[in-house]
């Protein structure tokens, strides 16, 4: 389990620099600008919308929200619309993605899903499931679209709806072929592939339940080791060696696996195992920090470059370990 931050110590971030990358990787030249009030204010926002499960009024309004912000910081949007059978019935599912093109034809994704998990009797606001992630994700947008320079590889900023199941556990309605959870992962992926698009992605990361106070990052199991290296030897550099832990974890299902099993490179940024408000009414506002996001969110940000300079170790559709 998950011991968290010590009381009374409050992890601090230091000044990180961002940059593009050059054939060799290099530490970053540009102090970073992520703003971990800015990405709380996101988060107070959609939780202000109330519960947002997919197909819902709330929802859309937290889609508009976040397209309005990307349009804001010259990000381009577009949308990957589809129509997903579910438990509750045919839901229209819409994956929201931003994009900031780079000098080659390699992309980069960085996600996270927006949808909070579906319950009839219970007012689920999804504080740290999955408002910090998306507030977290949108300041990442922000920061790196502020650059001068154009990154080596296309960042892709790629919004997923449909990541929760809509029965009480993640496989309780799963069927052969059909999961009732990760619809738009698995949708966007399998698009990719239909468009001969995942050739050209180098890597994927996934942000999801990473703005917990006592945040503390084990490594997932079924991530790409290269990819998390990266990161959690970034954050670990930063200064955050009780939050980037070498521990290795087993997170189980999420919105990285449909990209694995097309062999890209992905990571998962999760804390799950000692988050004791998971799917609970109690995942409000006060369970989450600023601090906890601007750390998450300087480190992907720092290792942005690096993962654009590093060589691709692993073929298209195979193993991504």
């Amino acid at each position: 389990m998950f011991g968290g931050c010590p009381k009374n110590e409050k992890p601090t971030s230091p000044e990180v620099k961002i940059g593009v990358a050059s054939s060799t990787p290099t530490p970053p030249s540009i102090p970073s600008a992520f703003n971990g009030e800015r990405a709380m204010t996101h988060v107070k926002k959609q939780i202000e919308f109330g519960p947002r499960p997919p197909g819902s009024t709330e929802l859309e309004k937290t889609r508009s929200y976040i397209v309005n912000e990307l349009k804001s910081y010259g990000v381009p949007v577009s949308f990957d619309e589809f129509n997903a059978s579910t438990p509750e019935g045919n839901k229209k599912m819409i994956n929201v993605i931003g994009e900031i093109a780079g000098e080659t034809s390699g992309v980069i994704l960085i996600t996270s899903h927006y949808d909070t998990k579906f319950y009839k009797d219970m007012q689920f606001v999804g504080a740290n499931d999955p408002a910090a992630s998306v507030g977290t994700l949108l300041e990442i947008a922000r920061v790196a679209a502020s650059l001068s320079e154009k990154p080596k590889m296309t960042y892709r900023f790629v919004f997923f709806d449909g990541e929760e199941a809509f029965c009480e556990g993640w496989d309780d309605c799963s069927r052969d072929k059909n999961p009732d959870n990760t619809y738009g992962s698995r949708h966007y992926a399998d698009r990719l592939v239909a468009n001969k698009e995942i050739e050209n992605v180098h890597a994927m990361i996934l942000l999801d339940m990473m703005g917990y106070k006592k945040l503390e990052l084990g490594r997932d199991t079924s991530s790409t080791r290269w990819l998390q290296d990266i990161i959690w030897k970034t954050g670990r550099e930063l200064g955050h060696t009780k939050i980037f832990v070498d521990r290795d974890e087993g997170v189980g299902g999420d919105d990285h696996e449909p990209f694995l099993a097309q062999g890209v490179s992905a990571v998962d940024i999760i804390q799950l195992n000692d988050y004791p408000h998971w799917h609970k009414a109690t995942d409000t506002i006060d369970k989450i920090s600023s601090q906890s996001m601007k750390i998450v969110g300087d480190t992907v940000l720092a290792s942005l470059p690096i993962i654009a300079a590093h060589e691709r170790q692993t073929p298209r559709r195979s193993s991504a370990q």
